[in-house]
């Protein structure tokens, strides 16, 4: 198996020999390169075919912006960012934006290491504490909050985004060619990871998320 090739993108050098002093200490992953200004990293990206790219959009030398561009130039680059607390309001812009996942830069070593071994697939993994924030169960960001990572597999996305269109479980296992006892098995599954108890809150995350668009949506408590 080839390992993972990671780029780093971090205007701090200190945070930068960080991420590479702990993924260096896992074998399936490999370093490419550390980029420490936009301009550097757009350089990178021409030259090199990085599995994940991580990346602190809020430091002094990139911004939101960036992701758009790197997302639009590169779009098969899977893109992790690790970031200080952020506003809800700038997390739901830099997800919309094109990254993949998301965590806050105080989350542990093996949440670290899952969430890249995740992107690199193209799934969305989420920092627990950012999943409470975009769904707005608390308007403080609390220390008691969890921080466990959120993983979503590409099939459990596709079941989400058809609950969210409003289709019954017979229609969504008839399109997807699974039984509906599976359906139901990727529903429970999902709302069990993202501690979700209804479907009306189901869609607001598919949307919030940009699964699917508002419009697409069909909201009701049933």
């Amino acid at each position: 198996m080839s390992k993972l090739k990671i780029l780093i993108a971090d205007n701090s050098y200190l945070i930068r020999r960080g991420l590479n002093s702990l993924i260096e200490q896992v074998k399936d992953f490999s370093i490419i390169g550390e980029a420490e200004k936009a301009e550097e990293l757009s350089k990178m990206l021409l030259f090199s075919n990085p599995d994940v790219l991580i990346i602190d959009y809020s430091s002094r030398h990139f911004c939101l912006d960036d992701i758009s561009i790197i997302h639009e130039h590169f779009p098969k680059v899977n893109i992790l960012a690790i970031t200080p607390p952020m506003p809800k309001s700038v997390v739901s812009k830099s997800i919309e934006f094109g990254i993949t996942s998301h965590l806050w830069s105080d989350c542990g070593k093996e949440e670290i290491i899952e969430s890249i071994y995740s992107t690199s697939m193209g799934e969305k993994y989420l920092c627990g504490k950012i999943v409470d924030l975009l769904m707005e169960k608390s308007v403080i960001i609390s220390s008691n909050i969890s921080c466990n990572g959120v993983k979503i597999s590409e099939r459990e996305i596709q079941v989400l985004q058809l609950i969210a269109q409003g289709l019954p479980s017979k229609q969504i296992a008839d399109r997807l060619f699974i039984s509906v006892h599976t359906v139901t098995t990727h529903r429970k599954n999902i709302m069990s990871k993202l501690n979700i108890n209804n479907r009306a809150l189901l869609v607001m995350y598919a949307i919030r998320e940009n699964l699917i668009g508002a419009s697409e949506a069909i909201i009701s408590t049933n």
